[in-house]
Formats: structure tokens, sequence, C-alpha cells
């Protein structure tokens, strides 16, 4: 059974268009080659994020996004992803972006990387950034 759920720690943030941004991750996810198990996305604080950056990954800094993939056979994506709206709203800023085109992005990079996608050398960054464009540009999943 497919799911994707999305929580909330230490924030006020509220997503909207809950069911067009659902949609829009199972179809990315169907688009490659991959199969949806499960999603939780937990939207949270900086200090949140940070918290669980130095506890799991004993990285000392913050970052917007932090991906687990739990999937335990290949192309099954099942998944905690947290993202830090904060980190998120000062992103959109310092880019002069919308807010929701920045937390889209955050979003479909996530499910980038569980779908096999990495982004450590320049072009494997180049294709992570044509491959976010390309699912953000859809017409049917944009808000």
């Amino acid at each position: 059974m497919e799911q994707i759920n999305f929580f909330y720690e230490d924030t006020a943030f509220e997503l909207a268009h809950k069911e067009i941004i659902s949609s829009w991750i199972a179809h990315t996810i169907t688009s490659e080659d991959h199969e949806l198990s499960e999603i939780n996305y937990i939207f949270c604080s900086d200090e949140y994020l940070h918290q669980i950056n130095v506890d799991y990954l004993q990285h000392d800094y913050y970052t917007d996004i932090i991906t687990f993939d739990n999937s335990e056979e290949e192309g099954i994506v099942e998944s905690d992803i947290f993202v830090s709206i904060e980190r998120v709203q000062d992103n959109a800023q310092d880019q002069g972006i919308p807010f929701e085109q920045e937390l889209r992005r955050v979003l479909i990079h996530g499910i980038l990387h569980l779908v096999g996608y990495n982004d450590k050398t320049e072009s494997e960054q180049t294709l992570m950034r044509e491959k976010e464009n390309a699912y953000l540009s859809l017409p049917q999943f944009q808000s």
C-alpha cells in the first residue's frame, strides 16, 4: 500500500496542496521506474533538523533536508525525509525565489536521491538539477 504522510515537529508550518504534491511525488517515483511504499515527510525547525544531523549522521551543521532510505529492496521507495522549513525559507530568500518553489525543489531533491541520483560531483549535481527542473516544470503538479 503506497502512502505519503506529512508530519510537523517544532514548526507552525502546514503544507498546502497535500493531494497535488503527493500525486506529483508518486508520479516522479514511477517515472524513475521505482515503486512507492511509504514516505514520511517531517517538516521541522532548523534546531530539530540540526540535532538529527548530529545524532544520526555526526554532521554538526544546518541543512535543509535529510533523507533516510528505509527501503529493504531495490526499486522500492520507503523513507523518512526531514525538511527544515527555516532553511528552505532562507534559501528561497537568498535565491530571490518564492518559498513554495524552493520547497518543491527540496521535496523532489530527496526523492531523486531515493531513486538513485547523487550530487557529490559536478556532473552529478548538473544531472540532479536537470531532473529537479524537469519534475518542477510539470504543469499538472504546479501550485
